[in-house]
């Protein structure tokens, strides 16, 4: 699978990103989803929801080949952490 290049600067690309996933998918998710990474395409909104990050972001690639993939995991502030605690955050 290729690597496909980013088309936008890193700020747009989380600005983008953290708006379709906050206005759009945000409402949709439930308490199960917790804990799960969903890649969202910063171009059309369209995503996918996994418990591991590779495979959310490989399933929307196999849709969506030149997807730009902003990642996150729900219900937390980041997707990664090192040392300390991971702080939750609660769902709308």
């Amino acid at each position: 699978m290729a690597s496909t290049q980013p088309r936008y600067s890193k700020e747009e690309f989380a600005k983008r990103g953290d708006a379709i996933y906050e206005k759009d998918i945000l409402p949709k998710l439930t308490d199960k989803d917790v804990g799960k990474f969903l890649a969202v395409d910063i171009e059309t909104g369209q995503y996918e929801i996994a418990a591991e990050e590779m495979k959310a972001g490989n399933k929307l690639r196999r849709r969506l080949p030149e997807a730009q993939i902003w990642m996150v995991r729900i219900g937390y502030a980041a997707t990664r952490r090192f040392g300390g605690r991971q702080l939750r955050q609660d769902l709308p």
